[in-house]
């Protein structure tokens, strides 16, 4: 018997609308198949395979050879002038590079202009040209002094004792790097938020700490991965000293290979394989930038209550500056201060618990 419309239906009489039917529950669920995946799999699985194949039984390759090459000592020597210049073009195209990024940074249009124009030529200027330029430059001044523009000079040095060929490769390569390096400083330090200059400002930090302790450690986060590909470009970018007489890993290759003809393909394969481990080494070492560098994002809740009560209302200092002190809490930095004036660390036990909105209790 039916009821009538909108007759009240008991729910023991409702039947189950979200019990799974047993036909579906029953049915095995099928991946969705892509025969393109497989496909794309094979071919490169079949071009690997010939690949291995060719290298392991082709004898022009010479693999005994190779063995022979791989550790002799004037390979080693090579590579050993190869790290050396590469461990000194990094370094002082690094400092290069922070150098010009902060005059692009800076206020003043004099810095700003000569700090582009020095990163755009050399930006420009293929790395083979400058270190030919360079290796030439006592060609064009004998002598180099310093002392009063247009006036006398105090200091005079024979320019072709100072540029040996290993000054002048690693000023060659450092001249280039710092170019590169400029831009990676630069947009690391622009990737840091606007609110921890404005943190480190309200603090009344000098402009040198608040780079140095509060943006730079931040921007390393960025700076960290792409320096690092920057490294590994500096690692083969070394094969070009042998055009001014440098015998590095390449040109001790070069130089065997004049020698005994019949090798260079192995020396060839010497080369590379070194040039595989010094980059993967890079690589390696890289590892994670955000471990090192540390995370700052939101680190300022805690004090957030505490300045809020100290700024004026609705400035937008409050996260911020909480950001900063519990930066400097983080460093080690705010617990010296507190020992240089002989109070606790209650301060920043207190700081660090300190409920985000409230100020700490003074009494």
């Amino acid at each position: 018997m039916s009821e009538p419309p909108g007759a009240a239906v008991s729910l023991a009489a409702a039947p189950p609308t979200d019990t799974p039917s047993k036909s579906l529950t029953a049915q095995r669920v099928q991946p969705l198949r892509r025969p393109g995946r497989w496909i794309v799999t094979a071919v490169v699985l079949v071009l690997v395979a010939q690949i291995v194949h060719g290298l392991a039984t082709n004898p022009f390759y010479q693999w005994g050879r190779f063995r022979y090459w791989f550790l002799r000592p004037a390979i080693l020597d090579g590579l050993g002038i190869t790290l050396e210049v590469a461990a000194l073009s990094a370094v002082f195209g690094l400092l290069g590079g922070i150098l010009l990024a902060l005059g692009r940074l800076s206020g003043s249009p004099v810095l700003r202009a000569v700090s582009w124009t020095y990163t755009w030529q050399f930006r420009s200027v293929p790395l083979i040209v400058v270190l030919i330029f360079l290796y030439n430059f006592s060609a064009l001044y004998k002598t180099l002094s310093l002392g009063i523009p247009f006036g006398p000079a105090f200091f005079t040095f024979d320019e072709s004792r100072l540029a040996t060929d290993l000054t002048v490769a690693v000023v060659g390569l450092s001249l280039n790097e710092a170019a590169y390096a400029a831009e990676v400083v630069r947009g690391g330090v622009l990737s840091v938020d606007q609110g921890q200059h404005e943190a480190a400002a309200a603090l009344g930090l000098p402009k040198g700490y608040q780079f140095t302790r509060i943006v730079f450690p931040q921007a390393l986060r960025s700076i960290t991965p792409n320096y690092v590909n920057q490294l590994i470009g500096l690692i083969k970018s070394t094969s070009l000293v042998f055009y001014v007489s440098l015998l590095d890993l390449f040109g001790s290759v070069q130089s065997m290979g004049s020698t005994y003809p019949g090798d260079i393909v192995p020396l060839l394969l010497v080369a590379t394989v070194w040039y595989l481990v010094l980059t993967s080494v890079v690589s390696v070492v890289q590892g994670d930038p955000t471990r090192s560098a540390g995370t700052y994002s939101g680190a300022g809740a805690g004090l957030q209550g505490l300045i809020a009560a100290t700024t004026k209302k609705g400035s937008g200092l409050a996260e911020p500056i909480a950001d900063a002190i519990n930066h400097l809490i983080k460093s080690g930095q705010y617990g010296k201060w507190l020992a240089a004036y002989n109070l606790s660390n209650e301060a920043v036990d207190k700081a660090q618990v300190n409920p985000p909105g409230l100020p700490l209790d003074n009494s």
